[in-house]
């Protein structure tokens, strides 16, 4: 049995940098007793999640920040690191309140959306977001604008585009989505609305995975898609994975591992953007074990 590991995978640069910062920030608060919170999961991904919550580093419940319900802990003088997507302007004003200081880890890549969408606004465009409304990052970028809205799909890119015909709008895609998804919603806007523009904010770290997993589908005859169940780029590379017509599997784990997955003679290992090194060595070295 041959593994070939895709010539991208793993970590992209603004979740290393995250990752980084909350180890830093736990490392000081070692020394001077701090407590260390992220603002909700740093990470979609759980074994990383529960990496960071060993050294001490806690989550802290995005909604209850948000919407002031629900229970916090005391958060004067703690430290609260921002995930790499990001947080809306009311959230890092209510942290501040509370008393907290705020490590920013938000990705500059989603930065630069935020800043876009706030210029475009002020403009007098309207604003709409590509991707998914439940994600981190969409959900921060709609807290930095007034009156921005969000499409996940075609049918609704149809529906908003038709009643925004006259109104000059300005398109933003989720960092993580795939640029075949971005562009079947462009054309949607370009054939509808007499004014717009679609900024180019897909991330090139998820443009590189998705091409290192076609390229790795030639060389091999299965595919392990390794990353959090709840990471949606790791979800768009199993779709793609999926495309490619070779048997595929979405495994968070080594202790996923099935025999069926490594009865193939050339077994492929990609991972989403999310996914700590640690976990794709483990999987390797556990693939060998049973092959």
């Amino acid at each position: 049995m041959q593994i070939i590991r895709a010539r991208v995978l793993g970590m992209c640069m603004g979740v290393r940098r995250a990752d980084e910062l909350a180890r830093e920030a736990a490392q000081e608060a070692s020394r001077t007793g701090q407590r260390v919170y992220t603002y909700g999961p740093l990470i979609h991904n759980p074994q990383a999640v529960a990496d960071l919550e060993s050294l001490g580093v806690h989550v802290l419940d995005t909604q209850a920040i948000e919407t002031g319900a629900g229970e916090l802990p005391d958060l004067k003088d703690a430290v609260v690191v921002i995930r790499a997507h990001g947080a809306s302007l009311a959230a890092l004003s209510r942290l501040q309140e509370l008393g907290a200081h705020i490590v920013d880890a938000t990705c500059p890549r989603v930065i630069k959306s935020q800043r876009l969408a706030r210029h475009y606004e002020k403009l007098g465009w309207q604003v709409v977001l590509v991707g998914d409304p439940r994600h981190g990052e969409i959900e921060g970028i709609l807290g930095h604008t007034s009156n921005a809205l969000v499409v996940d799909a075609p049918t609704t890119a149809l529906q908003v585009a038709e009643k925004l015909k006259d109104t000059p709008c300005a398109l933003f895609a989720q960092t993580t989505i795939r640029q075949e998804d971005y562009d079947a919603l462009i054309e949607v806007f370009q054939t509808h609305v007499k004014t717009m523009t679609a900024e180019s904010t897909i991330c090139p770290a998820t443009r590189e995975r998705q091409r290192a997993l076609i390229d790795l589908c030639g060389q091999v005859d299965a595919l392990l898609i390794v990353g959090g169940k709840n990471s949606e780029n790791t979800k768009r590379l199993y779709a793609s994975a999926i495309d490619c017509g070779k048997p595929a599997w979405h495994i968070e784990t080594a202790g996923e591992l099935r025999a069926e997955m490594v009865k193939f003679e050339r077994i492929g290992i990609a991972a989403g953007a999310s996914t700590p090194d640690f976990i794709v060595d483990e999987i390797q070295e556990a693939l060998l074990n049973m092959g």
